[in-house]
């Protein structure tokens, strides 16, 4: 089964962004895919801050995506780029920390302008991670997401199509990746 970390920069508590995240998660579980959380807003503000390599909850964090396949990292686009506490979160990895990892990287903005912040700003922030597959992954725009006073909501059509196509092509490469890692793993047991 394969393993997947989502990585959400958002900074508050109920955003749009946690709308298209459940849209994401829920087809990931349908296709069996096991998904640990990593909610950058609920480490603690101080080990992020003052850069704390060695705090356990990020200590812990960083085990999450270690150990995964893949990431979802996902971020409300503010002033042209990514949050601060995602930007804060992702300089406490080590430096080739999303190494091996497939990455699907999902934003929300105010306007289509801040469709560029993905390639632009976050790209290459991952690929100095050691990224080297990063998808599309996909830009919403808040009027695309409507969300309820109880917290839930939903996408548009067009929003959720461009969402469900770039997971199901997360979904898609993963499978691809874990079989191939555990072909290898196979051959190195062989030899």
């Amino acid at each position: 089964m394969a393993k997947i970390v989502i990585v959400s920069g958002n900074p508050t508590k109920t955003s749009r962004l946690d709308i298209i995240l459940g849209v994401v998660e829920k087809q990931l579980k349908d296709a069996n895919v096991e998904i640990e959380w990593i909610r950058v807003r609920d480490l603690p503000a101080e080990d992020l801050l003052h850069a704390k390599f060695d705090s356990e909850p990020i200590i812990r964090a960083n085990a999450l995506i270690e150990q995964a396949d893949g990431v979802v990292i996902a971020t409300p686009v503010y002033k042209a780029s990514y949050t601060g506490v995602l930007k804060a979160y992702l300089d406490l990895l080590p430096q080739k920390g999303l190494e091996g990892k497939l990455v699907l990287p999902l934003a929300i903005g105010g306007t289509i302008a801040h469709l560029l912040a993905l390639d632009y700003a976050l790209k290459p922030l991952l690929t100095a991670l050691g990224v080297r597959h990063i998808l599309a992954g996909a830009f919403v725009q808040d009027t695309q997401v409507k969300k309820n006073e109880d917290g839930t909501g939903e996408l548009d059509a067009e929003a959720a199509r461009r969402v469900q196509e770039s997971t199901e092509q997360f979904i898609q490469e993963l499978n691809w990746h874990v079989t191939k890692k555990q072909s290898n793993q196979q051959e190195q047991v062989v030899k």
